[in-house]
Order: C-alpha cells, then structure tokens, then sequence
C-alpha cells in the first residue's frame, strides 16, 4: 500500500479532528468500564455522559471534515459536552474516568479553539 499525504493532514481542523476522535473512543472505553465496575448503578450518569460525549465527538468530527459551515455550532456544543463529561469523571477516582476526563478537557479547548 501506498502511502499518500491524506486531505485531512491539510485540514486546518486536523488537531481538533484527531482531538475529538481519540475522544470518543476514551469515552467509549470508560463507559464500558464503568459497566463492568461491582455496581455500576452509581456510574449511571458518568456512562450516560460517555455515550453523549463520544457520539458528538464523532459528529464534531465529520463535521469539521467536511468543513460544514455549522462546524462553529457543532464544536460549541461537542465543547459543553465535553466539560460536562469531564467534570462528571473527575469525580470517579477509576483510572478510566481520571484518563476520559483529560481527553474531554482537551477536546473541548480544542473545539472552542476552532470556534474562537
């Protein structure tokens, strides 16, 4: 296989893409390990932030990939999910929800970056 420079590599959304993407899967990983935890009726807010979170991520960033001219209201919102899932982790002292909570602060400086 060949290895051609991608479109994306140019974007000037590349950061904010691959912030969001890395995002989502930290997020998808933290609420299945909050579901596998001895009770995972107390992390029911912290799975439901995870899923929210994880599905804008992966909106913000086909949004940005395709330079969609609602990108600013997309990533606006990816970034208040993103700090509200991160705040919501913080509070869980699992290494899963510590690791989620830094991938969502930086994907929302990186969206609000993109809309400032």
């Amino acid at each position: 296989m060949l290895d051609a420079p991608t479109i994306l590599d140019e974007s000037r959304y590349s950061h904010c893409i691959a912030a969001c993407n890395a995002c989502a899967a930290t997020c998808d990983f933290c609420a299945a390990a909050c579901l596998r935890e001895p009770d995972p009726r107390h992390m029911a807010k912290c799975i439901a932030l995870d899923m929210d979170c994880a599905d804008i991520c992966r909106l913000a960033a086909a949004t940005m990939a395709r330079e969609s001219p609602h990108v600013n209201y997309v990533c606006e919102l990816c970034a208040r999910i993103c700090e509200s899932c991160a705040q919501e982790c913080m509070s869980h002292a699992a290494d899963h929800c510590q690791d989620c909570a830094e991938a969502c602060k930086r994907c929302a400086s990186l969206c609000r970056d993109m809309i400032a």
